[in-house]
């Protein structure tokens, strides 16, 4: 699916020439939104038009293809609010069950993204990680601009792009939890070491969680239940999306380092001497 000048000039950006790049396309928003979960098709839609996402994510496996006047309506809907369509394989067990998912997903939505999800535990459904880079080396060699959902194992992220990935999806904390980021040390030394987009999935649970790891440097953050499961999710869209940038902003303008003692924020010289004593 191509994404058109005047679509991507449509989302909010604070600075043009910083937006985020994948596989070589600009995105000027920097929040990815899941679509499951809310209240209602009323809800997410205004959550959606209130976060203005660069894409949305869907899983054919999870919604059911067209099966239904539910699913068509869905469907519909997504494609009424013209934001490109990030589909998923959340719910595959196998790499069979990848492939066949994501060439669904290609025939259904026009569209050769696809988020990668392989789990290989339902109870914390943390991914596969030993047959990851298998389905993602498969996926990229059928044509998909693959973003797979990983843990914060720096040597998986690596094995990841060395097999073409352009861009990767750590976790912060197991899906759903909204714990927000369990192992800072992983998540920044990943930042460190690897140089390709990195895009938050997964654990988030606060805008404030967002913030921190955008002032880390991630270059994105994926959201679904932080939003979907929130008291009001049209508000806590906004404010995930002020939050990112807020983050991104902070992270360009460069923070101070923290000092060991306190500092004084106003100059002693020039002070009359009876503030001195």
């Amino acid at each position: 699916m191509s994404i058109s000048k005047s679509l991507v000039s449509s989302f909010p950006s604070v600075d043009e020439e910083d937006a985020l790049t994948l596989y070589g396309q600009r995105f000027s928003s920097r929040l990815m939104l899941g679509t499951a979960r809310y209240p209602s098709p009323a809800v997410l839609e205004a959550a959606i038009s209130c976060a203005r996402p660069c894409m949305l994510t869907a899983s054919l496996r999870r919604q059911g293809a067209f099966g239904r006047d539910t699913s068509q309506g869905f469907w519909t809907l997504l494609q009424k609010m013209g934001i490109p369509i990030l589909p998923n394989t959340a719910g595959c067990h196998s790499l069979q069950e990848v492939i066949s998912t994501a060439e669904m997903a290609r025939e259904v939505f026009a569209t050769d993204w696809i988020k990668l999800e392989l789990i290989g535990d339902d109870y914390t459904l943390q991914p596969d990680t030993l047959q990851l880079p298998a389905a993602a080396a498969e996926l990229i060699r059928r044509g998909f601009k693959v973003l797979p959902y990983t843990t914060d194992d720096l040597v998986l992220c690596q094995r990841l792009l060395d097999v073409g990935c352009e861009a990767v999806m750590p976790w912060a904390a197991p899906i759903g939890t909204g714990k927000g980021p369990l192992n800072p040390y992983n998540l920044r030394m990943l930042r460190e070491r690897i140089q390709v987009p990195l895009i938050i999935d997964a654990g988030l649970g606060l805008p404030s969680h967002a913030c921190q790891v955008m002032e880390w440097g991630f270059d994105g953050v994926l959201l679904n239940t932080a939003v979907a499961l929130a008291r009001d999710p049209v508000a806590m869209a906004g404010a995930f999306a002020k939050a990112v940038g807020a983050g991104r902003q902070a992270y360009r303008a460069g923070a101070m380092l923290p000092q060991d003692v306190a500092q004084p924020s106003t100059p002693v010289l020039g002070t009359p001497f009876w503030h001195q004593s």
